[in-house]
């Protein structure tokens, strides 16, 4: 199963489930994310969810292998899974109406990253990599980053991140406003677990309220101009090489067009 779901009472647990390609997502993948926090938010006898991936990686983004077939196949369309994929797992996150806590360890890269900010709490392993890593294949950032990355960090440093694209830690991420915590590695999912656990004791419909009033942004609108700067993007040189150049483990040499 590309999603894994375990319920702890009223807490469920989502875990991704492709350790070998470091929980990147796919079209099954997204479809079954999006199946499973859709369940989530819609049982009433969960109180609280829990977002982690299988493997010692929360999520290292979009399946590039996947992603280069769809450009070689029919670069005009080779987008619209962010409109049809992306765009209703971030609008399930920001909008589900109780907690939802990332337990991110390893790689948090692209749309993993996304996800991570799209929760409502986040639980860090020392020892994860972050990175928006749009720029590095030529594109800007999708899944809703443009709204929650500002949000976190302030506009400057989300600007200084999605340009270069640099790693950083869970101690940065945390500095700069990204509100987590930060425990020894292998440990962020039993923390998460446990202030989920606390959450699901505590008043959910006051939980659900602070989030309606807290995401009051044009949230769907920020989602389709993603989608469309991505799919003019999509068929530029720059990012139809840099995916095979990232592919064949070589470096690309950006162009401008």
């Amino acid at each position: 199963m590309m999603v894994l779901v375990e319920r702890e009472g009223a807490v469920s647990v989502l875990c991704l489930n492709r350790p070998k390609r470091r929980n990147a997502l796919d079209a099954e993948s997204k479809k079954a994310l999006r199946r499973a926090m859709e369940e989530a938010a819609a049982d009433d006898q969960v109180r609280a969810v829990v977002l982690t991936g299988a493997g010692g990686a929360f999520c290292g983004g979009q399946d590039l292998a996947e992603h280069a077939e769809a450009l070689r196949a029919d670069p005009g369309h080779a987008f619209d899974t962010v409109e049809q994929d992306y765009a209703p797992v971030i609008q399930a996150l920001l909008t589900m109406p109780k907690p939802v806590i990332a337990a991110v360890e390893g790689a948090c890269a692209g749309a993993g990253l996304a996800l991570a900010l799209a929760c409502d709490l986040r639980v860090f392993a020392q020892d994860a990599v972050l990175t928006t890593a749009f720029t590095a294949i030529g594109l800007t950032c999708d899944s809703g980053l443009s709204l929650t990355l500002p949000r976190s960090v302030g506009e400057t440093r989300a600007k200084e991140l999605l340009l270069l694209g640099d790693t950083f830690s869970p101690t940065d991420a945390v500095a700069w406003g990204i509100a987590g915590r930060i425990v020894p590695a292998g440990q962020a999912l039993p923390q998460a677990r446990e202030l989920a656990g606390r959450l699901a004791a505590g008043p959910t419909l006051a939980y659900a309220e602070t989030k309606r009033l807290i995401s009051t942004a044009p949230l769907a609108t920020v989602l389709h101009n993603e989608a469309l700067a991505q799919a003019r993007l999509g068929l530029t040189h720059d990012h139809t090489g840099a995916v095979e150049a990232f592919l064949d483990r070589r470096r690309f040499q950006f162009e401008g067009h």
